[in-house]
């Protein structure tokens, strides 16, 4: 379906650059989630519920406070009675773990992580979505949607944004390039979390293509991994127009009567 390969170099980037520190990025993650969804203030809508307005992340200081008391005040298991992870998660890594989280982390150094990208806010179907929207310095770049997995953020996929916006620095083409627009999931980072049932696959998916028309994309391809891919697997689906393809690092495959074993459509 793409012309000169791009979904092949979409993937492959996507999958080559998609390995790094995991302790960094999984507590970038839940931070996002965290901080993001239960402590950031959330911006009234405008009367225009079509309006894309700018964001910027700045947790109150007070909220970061709390998390931290919260954190130091953790009541703790016994220790397991063996020396390895056959019991699940060893106390001494999760008391680490906390320990840094709660002392060690600089959340502002996150901030101005995400700070450093364009990134807007806008309302589909009565929620606030959150999202990162870079737009290539080269001409006929291909729109790219992508979405994030459970439980994950925006975070694990900035490090994509240099790469697929301007793969000339990366050794890569101009014509390999694509506007990247990275929304978090509805009730994830600063996206609104929804007062209502039935934001599944299908309706993210739905809200995906609305949210690539009002920016005013009129073809794009889509990626996801994990619930992302979930996501992206509904916008194949539903096939809205404009959607030309989509990529997913989680494929899976569902039988007929295994979905019916498992209460689906």
């Amino acid at each position: 379906i793409f012309r000169s390969g791009i979904i092949v170099v979409a993937a492959t980037m996507v999958l080559a650059l998609s390995s790094t520190s995991a302790r960094h990025v999984g507590l970038d993650v839940l931070a996002a989630t965290v901080i993001g969804v239960s402590s950031a203030p959330v911006a009234a809508a405008e009367n225009n519920d079509t309006a894309i307005r700018p964001f910027r992340v700045n947790v109150p200081k007070a909220d970061l406070a709390d998390l931290r008391r919260r954190l130091a005040a953790t009541r703790w298991p016994d220790k397991e009675t063996v020396a390895d992870e056959s019991q699940g998660a060893q106390l001494a890594k999760l008391q680490e773990l906390v320990r840094y989280w709660g002392t060690d982390y600089d959340w502002r150094k996150a901030e101005t992580k995400l700070n450093a990208f364009p990134q807007f806010k806008t309302r589909i179907d009565g929620v606030d979505i959150h999202f990162i929207h870079v737009r290539s310095p080269h001409p006929n770049a291909l729109p790219l949607i992508i979405t994030h997995g459970w439980p994950g953020s925006v975070f694990e996929q900035i490090k994509l944004i240099g790469p697929l916006t301007d793969p000339t620095k990366y050794g890569g083409r101009a014509e390999d390039a694509f506007d990247v627009v990275i929304p978090s999931l509805p009730g994830f980072g600063f996206s609104e979390r929804p007062t209502q049932a039935g934001w599944g696959l299908e309706r993210i998916g739905s809200a995906w293509a609305i949210l690539m028309k009002r920016l005013g994309y009129t073809h794009y391809v889509a990626q996801g991994g994990d619930w992302g891919a979930g996501v992206v697997a509904a916008m194949g689906r539903q096939a809205p127009v404009g959607l030309l393809g989509i990529h997913t690092n989680f494929p899976a495959v569902i039988t007929a009567e295994v979905g019916a074993a498992l209460g689906g459509d």
